[in-house]
Order: structure tokens, then C-alpha cells, then sequence
């Protein structure tokens, strides 16, 4: 029997656990990336070097391994290829529209406006001259339109702020002006959700943790979210909307909200799942649904039974990256104690001693996490505080101060 084969975009950490469960359901995996040496290079079949944007060679790929689907998870940067590798040899995926307004922080401000779902308020600007001509509120948010992972996202409280920030924005961008927006103040969670047959299903809340201000860079999940029945009702119904207004379908969704008293505001929203472990970990670990199997039977247009979309479990699950003051590393020791708590999934520390510790400013440099899982929210809390305290114990750093 002939095995059906899966083109799987990107190639980098968080594409390991997609790519193993696409070989445990018995398909043949090529993988694409334009490093010539990624991280998940021997864990695919086949591996074919691609630069960003290339199109053609994309498809000729597509085409030699006559493949039955597209696939990537935690990065929006490939979903335009996708949709376009996918309208052309019909595969199931969601549009090219899709894929533009969904990659386009500004676009996709634009789409939340037109229909009526809560957001801050923004704009965009090609230089700092320009924000003088605005009538701004601060303290703002300045970022780039077309990246992910905290990269280039500052919170600013007066004009000198954002022009640094600006400057800074623009390292992180292909486009000609950034955005600038209203700070929402409130509590940050996710949505990880799955659209199918047109219809949008919330699969689970993620509750997260992110470093103080000026950064804003997500240094924990904990799942499920603490929120009422009737919160959670209304973030269904805002999936709802967001499905419609984006055309999300035959695809998995990674939605950011903040809650506040004034109410719930989507922050953004992307057609792919979660990086951060949190849907190839987390989801799997709290309910028992693997959001990974689901997007890969979706993709190779396999039929998705209802049962699917409910949770098997009801546990809580957590990552917690480390965090250290800033300075250098003369001690470690009895780090292998965090491996003895109960409910450690996974741990991860990639520093050493002589290692400077420098500020976390995005997603790129944390230096280490642990993964867990408890029956219930508080023996998951008791977990993480065991687990600081015995890393703020036994990881000695000498400031430069």
C-alpha cells in the first residue's frame, strides 16, 4: 500500500511533535525549510532546502511527492505559501484572502473592525514624525505587522518611548511602516480552537503568564483558564465571529484576548495552532484531545468524527519558562530535582555556568522551561513553586551592578 504524504512547512523545534505524529499515522513526511540545516532536518523522510517565497520550487516539490496535504504549526510565516500551494493542487486549506489578513497585523485590525469584534485601537506609521498628526492615548503598544512571538512588541508611555520602539519595530519587518496601538489593559489568555465543516469548536482556554513591561513576552501557560461558564460562552461566540470574518476553515486557530472590566478584546488571532507547546503539550495533557491528529486527518481531507472535539480529560497542565536576574552564572546545581516532582512532563535548561544572563525581550531568547501536568489547579501551582524555588536556589548569578 502506497503511503499518502504530507508537505510540512518549516522545519524548526516546534514542528518535532507534529512531524512524529504525522509518521504515527502512517504518512510519508517532506519537510521544507530555507535553512540548510534545521533543527527537525533528520526527523522528516525526505528533506528539500526551499528559500522563503519560492513558489515555483515549492510546488514542484508538491507535485514529485504527490503529496495529499500542507501542515505547519506555531508559525505564521509560511501561510501564504500554503493557501497558495493549496489552491493550486486543491488541497483542503483555507484561502489565500485568509492567509494575507490573518499574517497582516494591520489588515487584520481592519477586518476586526468591519465586523464589530472588540479591539484597541491603531494605526500605522512610516516614521515617528507621523505620530504628532495622531490624537494617541498612552501608555501604546508598538509592533510589527507581520511577525510573531513578542518580536518588536513594546509598551510605551510618551513620544521619546515610541520613537525607540519604532526604531526597533522596524528590525522586525519585511513592511514599510509599523503599527501603533492602544494599550488594553486586563489579563491575558488564549483560545485554541478548531474550525471544521464551518463550524468553530473552542478546545481549550490558556491562561497566560508574560514578563513586566516595556516587553511583553509570555513566560507561562496554565490550562484551563479560571473563567466563569458565561466568559466562556461569549469567547465562543467571538470564534464564531472570527471564523466568519477571516474564512477560517479546515484549519486549526490560536486567538489572543485580554478580559477586563470594560469586557473582552481580541488582541489577534492566527489560522494555526499555538506555539509554546501549548497545543502539542498543554491541550493534550488538560483534555486529553491532541489538536496536532485532528489538523493532520483535516489536512489530508480525512473525515473528523464530533467526539473528537470534546475533552477526555479534565486535568491542568502548565509550562513556566525560567526566568533569572540578569548576570553571570557561577553556580549550578541540583537542577535534577525538578525532574523528581510529580507531574514534570518535560524540562529544559540550555545555560552554563560562565553563561551571561541577559534580559528576556521576545520569544527567541528564554533559556529554558518545564512542562507539567496536575489533577487539579492548586497541586499544579504547589508544582510551579517548588520548581522556582529550586531554581532561585541553586542557580547562583553575580550582577554586573
Amino acid at each position: 500500500m502506497i503511503k499518502k504524504s504530507i508537505l510540512i512547512f518549516g522545519l524548526g523545534e516546534l514542528q518535532q511533535s507534529l512531524i512524529e505524529r504525522c509518521k504515527q499515522k502512517g504518512l510519508y513526511t517532506i519537510g521544507i525549510d530555507p535553512s540548510e540545516i534545521p533543527v527537525c532536518k533528520y526527523f522528516v523522510d525526505v528533506f528539500e532546502r526551499v528559500e522563503d517565497g519560492n513558489l515555483e520550487r515549492t510546488l514542484n516539490i508538491a507535485k514529485k511527492y504527490n503529496i495529499s496535504g500542507v501542515i505547519t504549526t506555531a508559525t505564521d510565516k509560511p501561510l501564504i505559501m500554503m493557501a497558495r500551494v493549496a489552491e493550486k493542487l486543491n488541497l483542503p486549506f483555507y484561502t489565500v484572502e485568509t492567509a494575507e489578513v490573518s499574517t497582516d497585523k494591520w489588515l487584520m485590525k481592519q477586518r476586526f473592525i468591519q465586523y464589530d469584534i472588540p479591539c484597541a485601537r491603531g494605526y500605522i506609521i512610516n516614521c515617528i514624525n507621523e505620530l504628532y498628526n495622531l490624537n494617541l492615548v498612552y501608555p501604546l503598544i508598538v509592533k510589527p505587522r507581520d511577525n510573531s512571538g513578542s518580536r518588536g512588541v513594546i509598551r510605551c508611555h510618551n513620544v521619546e518611548e515610541v520613537s525607540m520602539a519604532v526604531n526597533e519595530a522596524f528590525d522586525f519587518t519585511k513592511k514599510e511602516n509599523v503599527l501603533v496601538e492602544e494599550f488594553i489593559e486586563g489579563k491575558e489568555y488564549s483560545v485554541e480552537g478548531i474550525h471544521y465543516n464551518n463550524h468553530s469548536h473552542v478546545i481549550q482556554i490558556t491562561e497566560k503568564i508574560t514578563s513586566n513591561y516595556p516587553y511583553n513576552v509570555e513566560l507561562g501557560h496554565i490550562q484551563p483558564a479560571e473563567l466563569s461558564g458565561r466568559t466562556r460562552k461569549i469567547i465562543q461566540g467571538l470564534l464564531n465571529q472570527i471564523a466568519k470574518a477571516f474564512g477560517f476553515n479546515n484549519c486549526a486557530s490560536h486567538t489572543e484576548l485580554k478580559i477586563n472590566s470594560k469586557g473582552i478584546f481580541i488582541i489577534e488571532t492566527s489560522p494555526r495552532l499555538g506555539g509554546d507547546f501549548i497545543t502539542s503539550h498543554l491541550v493534550p495533557l488538560s483534555t486529553g484531545i491532541n489538536m496536532q491528529d485532528i489538523l493532520i486527518d483535516i489536512s489530508i481531507g480525512h473525515p473528523i468524527e464530533n467526539d473528537f472535539f470534546y475533552p477526555i480529560l479534565n486535568y491542568s497542565s502548565g509550562i513556566i519558562y525560567i526566568e533569572l536576574s540578569m548576570g553571570d552564572i557561577i553556580s549550578i546545581k541540583n537542577l535534577e530535582q525538578i525532574n523528581k516532582i510529580e507531574g514534570v512532563y518535560s524540562y529544559n535548561f540550555n545555560l552554563h555556568i560562565g553563561d551571561t544572563v541577559k534580559k528576556i525581550t521576545n520569544s527567541l531568547n528564554r533559556y529554558g522551561f518545564v512542562i507539567l501536568q496536575a489533577t487539579k489547579r492548586k497541586l499544579l501551582e504547589i508544582q510551579i513553586n517548588r520548581i522556582k524555588h529550586i531554581i532561585n536556589t541553586n542557580i547562583i548569578i553575580k550582577s554586573h551592578e
